[in-house]
């Protein structure tokens, strides 16, 4: 089975482009989906959040994502720390997931792929691009956020130059049709190195 990354920074289109992918047959993984669903439902992750940012993290059993990001906005060491708990058991998740799929290849969709060294667990790696002030309109007009969160998160994310550096393939997200495209010739290329 052969393992596909697909990153890109905030804003950046990597869920139209997962799409795309899902339309042509490759089952997608969103571990940010799944890193929530986990948080919510493992008894073991709830323990060590709890013991990390205390008994506010949790409210009514949902986790209490306001409380998260301010706590880690303030003090980048609070990500790390989560990340540690929380990612080591998304990949065991999806290691399960993969084993159970018939294709030729999975995509694994990760915001912060490069940044957790989950490249390493990938035989290719697509990032997907698109210049900031269109990921921020993009953002704006998606989120209840603010320019000012945006740039924050921005801020913990690699630089789209530095992700390119690493990547086997990458597409440019600016116009919808270029897109499908590019998706179409990776896919194609994918189904080659198989």
């Amino acid at each position: 089975m052969i393992v596909v990354g697909l990153t890109g920074g905030i804003g950046s289109g990597k869920t139209t482009v997962a799409k795309e992918f899902a339309k042509l047959g490759v089952p997608i993984y969103i571990a940010d989906n799944e890193a929530k669903a986990l948080m919510r439902r493992s008894k073991v992750i709830k323990r060590k959040l709890i013991a990390l940012f205390g008994e506010e993290v949790y409210v009514d059993g949902q986790l209490n994502k306001p409380f998260i990001a301010n706590i880690i906005f303030n003090d980048k060491s609070y990500l790390q720390k989560m990340s540690a708990i929380v990612h080591p058991r998304v990949g065991k998740h999806f290691h399960k997931w993969a084993l159970k799929q018939k294709a030729p290849y999975v995509i694994k969709e990760v915001a912060i792929l490069f940044e957790n060294g989950g490249d390493k667990a990938c035989d290719y790696v697509i990032t997907v691009t698109a210049p900031i002030k269109i990921r921020v309109e993009r953002l704006l007009k998606r989120d209840d956020t603010s320019k000012k969160k945006i740039e924050a998160i921005m801020k913990n994310q690699w630089t789209d130059e530095e992700k390119i550096k690493h990547s086997h393939f990458v597409i440019e997200n600016t116009n919808l049709e270029e897109t499908l495209n590019q998706v179409l010739q990776i896919h194609k290329k994918l189904l080659i190195k198989q």
